[in-house]
């Protein structure tokens, strides 16, 4: 029983950590981009505040005239930035230093 609590415990917290949305980080783009979010939100794409969408717990959409990003939270928390430019490039966006 009390292996049971102890996983139902670590279960709950686990899915807390997620329900928080998009996670903090840093990125640079393709073309002169800097893709920035805080923990909760909002996206910012050179210091200008973009709405972002979930797509489920551990994506998130940003839609923008020049860009369109995909922000994957992997399953070791680390983040992936995927861009598409409005002339159809693509690619991942690297992190940087804050």
């Amino acid at each position: 029983m009390r292996k049971i609590l102890l996983l139902g415990t670590l279960l709950i917290a686990a899915g807390a950590a997620h329900a928080e949305g998009i996670p903090l980080f840093n990125v640079s783009c393709p073309g002169n981009l800097a893709v920035s979010a805080d923990q909760g939100g909002p996206v910012y794409i050179n210091g200008k505040e973009i709405k972002h969408s979930a797509v489920d717990d551990r994506h998130f959409q940003v839609k923008a005239p020049q860009i369109s990003l995909l922000i994957s939270v992997e399953d070791d928390e680390s983040v992936t930035v995927k861009y598409t430019d409005a002339h159809g490039a693509s690619g991942l966006c690297e992190a940087v230093d804050d």
